[in-house]
């Protein structure tokens, strides 16, 4: 029967324990400045690349995370069961900042940086070149900038009464004497501003037939589009066609669009082939086949495509 009661006892602490639900916050950022994508638990956080991100309302107390910068060239970063908690205390709420840096070998990495208890009752002051956002939540974000006017007096203000005529008049006279000692006092006021900073509506989720996290943004493509056709020959816009793709993925529209800029049924089979491993939904690959004019061409991407 102690046996019983000591098991149920232990049950009981323990459930209370990871009842609890902590309200942290992270911070990452870059520390040569190089913009990046913050995924958690297969999430995108930021719907464009930020350098410095911060992270509000956070209630687990490990995340998977994933940096995927702007320039392709850096490649990934993935951490598993990223503590956002302090070991002695797991129920606490934290602010944990992480920062990326290259290592000895010029790779870049997330290394912690810095924690400390979250102050939930304050208003925090935050830069203004760090993006906030609130985890899962449409809660518009806060943050606090500070303002100093210092406002430096001399002399005093009397009060003279006089009789004119048998009336007596009183006034407030400023009277300034070079000689007296000058007051400085300064105000210091807190300005908050609410934004309707948050995540993008609609959650991107990471999650595609393709190899890539997501695909390069219209307004991107249309000016890589445009590029690659100011080129001349084939050869040439092939080069920059396969240039632009591998550090940037594309829909298999997309794809299909840049394959028309060339003129040989040749060079658009094999833009076609350097492309699909790059493509953001390679289910709909089925699409660069109208392109050809060739049956054969159709069948030979088929085939690389399905093997």
């Amino acid at each position: 029967m102690k046996k019983f009661f000591l098991i149920m006892s232990c049950i009981i602490v323990c459930a209370s324990v990871f009842a609890q639900t902590t309200n942290s916050t992270l911070t990452i950022f870059s520390e040569d400045g190089h913009k990046f994508f913050l995924i958690l638990n297969g999430t995108r956080m930021n719907d464009k690349p930020e350098t410095n991100i911060r992270l509000q309302n956070l209630t687990q107390q490990y995340y998977n995370c994933k940096v995927i910068f702007d320039d392709k060239t850096f490649g990934d970063i993935s951490k598993s069961y990223l503590p956002i908690v302090d070991a002695n205390n797991p129920s606490a709420s934290m602010d944990v900042t992480y920062k990326i840096k290259a290592d000895k070998n010029g790779k870049q990495v997330l290394r912690y940086f810095s924690s400390q208890p979250l102050a939930v009752t304050a208003t925090p002051v935050i830069p203004s070149d760090v993006v906030v956002y609130n985890y899962g939540t449409t809660v518009p974000v806060t943050k606090t900038t500070v303002t100093e006017t210092t406002t430096t007096t001399q002399g005093t203000t009397g009060n003279v009464g006089m009789n004119v005529n048998g009336l007596g008049v009183n006034m407030n006279v400023q009277i300034t004497d070079p000689n007296a000692v000058q007051q400085t006092t300064t105000t210091t006021t807190y300005t908050t501003t609410t934004t309707a900073s948050t995540p993008p509506p609609a959650a991107v989720v990471v999650s595609n037939d393709g190899p890539c996290a997501y695909p390069m943004s219209n307004n991107d493509y249309q000016s890589a589009k445009a590029s690659i056709n100011n080129t001349g020959f084939d050869e040439t816009k092939l080069k920059s066609a396969k240039s632009i793709i591998s550090n940037n993925c594309m829909y298999a529209n997309q794809i299909a669009d840049i394959c028309r800029l060339f003129g040989f049924e040749e060079t658009k089979l094999d833009f076609a082939k350097y492309a699909y491993q790059f493509c953001y939904d390679r289910k709909n690959y089925f699409k660069v086949n109208d392109v050809f004019g060739f049956d054969s061409s159709k069948e030979e991407l088929s085939r690389f495509t399905t093997r």
